[in-house]
């Protein structure tokens, strides 16, 4: 991976959206459910004031609008910080 966060961020790729259709009715990506969940693929040293607890591989909970979406070599991640996860799936 060649994308390295800073201070408290982790970068994370989201759980794919659950596939639904209903009576032959496609819904397009648009109108899916953003997920929730995903799993951290890097993450930064933290800051003198917060101590990263993250690691890499954690499988985490975040909110519906955390975070910001980036798109590296046509795969899409979300950068956000570590206070925007919400919990750590065991």
């Amino acid at each position: 991976m060649n994308i390295r966060p800073l201070a408290d961020r982790v970068l994370i790729e989201p759980t794919a959206a659950e596939e639904t259709t209903m009576a032959g009715i496609i819904i397009p990506d648009s109108a899916k459910e953003k997920p929730l969940k995903g799993k951290v693929l890097a993450v930064g040293n933290g800051t003198k004031d917060e101590e990263m607890i993250l690691k890499v591989g954690d499988t985490v909970l975040y909110g519906k609008y955390a975070g910001t979406e980036i798109e590296f070599e046509g795969t899409k991640y979300l950068m956000m910080r570590q206070s925007d996860v919400l919990a750590v799936l065991a």
